[in-house]
């Protein structure tokens, strides 16, 4: 990678830039193969240029029909859990070439902010033993058609990018991320979790609340965290109640939930719960059975509407 220093003329920082491009787009092809000129390669584009090096084994282990069901799990394309491969294939073990790896992970990377792959590879590293380590992949569909999926899971994670082909659904499907970060059984604290400040936002809104607002949103017991489908009746603090000083802090909490992922998805998201009322039509309830050191800083919450679920949990460890 090229920098520029500030005693470099402008010049010659895009001679040099426009040189490590030229080589590493012959090292690295791949790399600009489905996307605009210019443009920063989407993860779907990566996706298709995977698809295109598989071989006819791993084609058989690693892509399915777009409706395939397996008996236990139902439709594998959406299922989703906080510790499962989606394969047997390990993306970093012999079944994969070095450039598939080197796909993969800029697959990965692509479907994050710049600024959160530290953070999950930080996550991967705690958990799984790194990126690559315990994760697998597969595809759905015909990657570039009307209809396609790349889901990427293991411990603590579960990530998909499908192009917005899957009408109504946000990043593709349910997603899941998780993190132990000092062990299995955390501090109140939760020293070094690099989700731990999603629940502190959530936080912020509590000593806002007044009696009976706290009397609705401090509910007696976490419900399973399996048990996120939609429903109709919603039980915790209506957010059509509060006031907007405490619905700003609401939607700040939505913005650091939504915070790790690419700028499309997040559009995404806002734009499928706008067409749902928005925050207004959800609640918030926090969960009073699993408070680690009875600090009153509720590990657990859900943030909920008829047709939007964030599910966090935050003992023994956080999972969402």
């Amino acid at each position: 990678m090229s920098h520029f220093y500030p005693g470099s003329s402008r010049r010659e920082f895009l001679k040099t830039t426009s040189l490590s491009a030229l080589a590493l787009s012959a090292s690295q092809p791949w790399l600009f193969a489905h996307d605009t000129p210019g443009a920063t390669p989407s993860a779907e584009s990566f996706v298709k240029t995977l698809h295109e090096t598989f071989t006819p084994g791993q084609k058989e282990s690693l892509c399915f029909a777009w409706d395939h069901h397996l008996p236990d799990r139902g439709l594998l394309r959406t299922h989703v859990n906080n510790n499962w491969n989606i394969t047997n294939k390990i993306i970093n073990s012999n079944f994969f070439t070095d450039e598939q790896r080197d796909i993969i992970r800029h697959i990965f990377e692509a479907m994050l902010q710049p600024e959160w792959v530290t953070k999950i590879d930080q996550q991967l590293t705690d958990d799984a033993g790194g990126f690559g380590e315990d994760q697998s992949i597969a595809i759905f569909g015909e990657p570039g058609s009307e209809q396609f999926e790349f889901v990427m899971t293991g411990r603590h994670m579960t990530m998909r990018c499908d192009g917005n082909t899957t009408d109504h659904v946000c990043f593709g499907g349910p997603i899941f991320y998780g993190h132990a970060a000092e062990d299995f059984y955390e501090s109140k604290d939760h020293k070094g979790n690099v989700f731990w400040e999603q629940a502190l936002a959530a936080n912020e809104i509590f000593p806002m609340l007044d009696g009976r607002q706290r009397t609705q949103a401090l509910l007696p017991k976490t419900p399973v965290e399996g048990n996120s489908a939609f429903r109709s009746e919603i039980p915790g603090l209506p957010l059509s109640e509060l006031t907007s000083d405490q619905k700003g802090v609401v939607e700040g909490v939505l913005k650091k939930l939504l915070e790790p992922y690419r700028a499309t998805d997040q559009d995404e998201v806002k734009a499928a719960l706008s067409k749902m009322g928005g925050l207004e039509s959800c609640r918030l309830a926090f969960y009073a059975d699993s408070d680690l050191g009875s600090d009153g800083v509720w590990d657990n919450w859900r943030l909920e509407g008829p047709a939007f679920v964030w599910h966090f949990r935050g003992n023994p460890h956080v999972h969402c």
